[in-house]
């Protein structure tokens, strides 16, 4: 094995993604997978390092739900690949060295090849104009411009993009402060690529700085849930009173503010991604990294710091700053996370995840643990 693997020599990103992920190949990797990835530990025990190329593997083959099943990927972390010449400089944000930053360094470098890995298969589209008619809307319809500093914005919402939309709003000189206390309107005051001619579509996706924003997608979704069917009537409305009336027995009184975190779940994987609401569309399908070469891919987990960084390479004045987050405001927690998914059926969290799975691989978030000896704790 040794011979055949220093024979091939492949390229890197190869190993994160296989070329083919439906060949004979990848079953038999699939297959022993599992005596490849577990050497010893230096106490004489086994260690789960899985490398990319399990990852690649265990996302394109029906492993994938005993992986989760098992518990296996739950709390795996990405190897420590090392940067690419030149990534720690180019991406260090505001000359100090914060703890953990070339932790997060690795993280960025890996998700940067795991797309590119990706987006090289040859049915991946490679711009915009590539995107069916529909797909091409969407992520058109998420771009936010800044002609004045030179860069596209592609917002998802439930990752602070209000925030961002401030920001925008200020450098625009339509707004006097990013803290004035006004109910955000979504729309005016706001430029977006879809409202532009082909030719200023392309000219700005070539030339401009581009960045995105993203979550953990469960993280993601808990946040919508709560917000929309726990405080906004019009979701309530429009959408809770269709979800109860379609999954629960005698469901037709409902006002639509009762929906279950369940019945929420079975709503998403009923819904094709393409046509769902951009609060729960899955993060590849609004901004679509394989058409759009984004130059940065910003963390809600680090969003201080990684906002900080976006705005000093667009050179945005010294007194425009990412806002704090609102008093009122009350994160999903990992412990909350963990409540809801716990008391979830676990075939739905695995249903749900293959539907997600572009996220979480694209961007290396971890698949959550639903096993029941970490739930029972």
């Amino acid at each position: 094995a040794a011979r055949r693997l220093r024979r091939r020599r492949p390229d890197p990103s190869e190993a994160m993604f296989p070329r083919s992920p439906f060949t004979g190949e990848v079953r038999r990797a699939a297959a022993s997978g599992r005596s490849r990835a577990r050497p010893r530990g230096a106490g004489g025990g086994t260690v789960l390092l899985p490398s990319m190329l399990m990852f690649g593997v265990i996302l394109a083959s029906s492993g994938l739900l005993l992986m989760i099943e098992k518990g296996i990927l739950a709390e795996v972390k990405p190897p420590p690949l090392h940067p690419a010449a030149g990534e720690l400089s180019r991406r260090g944000g505001g000359g100090e060295e914060a703890p953990g930053d070339l932790d997060y360094e690795v993280l960025q470098d890996i998700r940067n090849r795991t797309i590119r890995a990706v987006c090289r298969q040859r049915a991946m589209p490679r711009s915009v104009w590539e995107l069916p008619a529909g797909q091409r809307r969407t992520v058109l319809r998420h771009l936010l411009v800044s002609d004045k500093y030179r860069f596209l914005y592609c917002y998802v919402p439930k990752v602070a993009c209000s925030n961002w939309k401030r920001i925008l709003k200020v450098l625009d000189g339509a707004l006097e402060s990013v803290d004035v206390k006004l109910k955000m309107d979504h729309k005016s005051d706001l430029v977006f690529l879809g409202d532009m001619k082909p030719d200023e579509i392309s000219y700005r996706l070539k030339n401009y700085y581009k960045f995105i924003f993203v979550r953990n997608p469960m993280e993601r979704l808990l946040s919508a849930y709560r917000n929309k069917f726990g405080e906004i009537k019009e979701y309530q409305q429009k959408y809770g009173v269709e979800i109860v009336r379609r999954y629960r027995k005698n469901g037709g009184n409902s006002a639509g503010d009762d929906v279950t975190f369940s019945e929420f779940l079975r709503y998403l994987l009923d819904e094709e991604a393409e046509r769902m609401n951009e609060h729960w569309m899955p993060i590849y399908n609004l901004c679509q990294p394989c058409a759009v070469r984004y130059d940065f891919i910003g963390s809600y987990e680090r969003l201080n710091t990684d906002a900080n960084y976006v705005l000093e390479q667009v050179q945005s004045p010294s007194f425009i700053r990412f806002p704090e987050r609102q008093s009122w405001y009350k994160p999903v927690t990992a412990e909350t996370l963990h409540y809801y998914l716990c008391n979830t059926q676990r075939r739905l969290i695995k249903e749900l995840l293959l539907k997600y799975i572009l996220d979480f691989s694209l961007f290396a978030y971890p698949l959550p643990n639903i096993t029941s000896e970490f739930c029972r704790q």
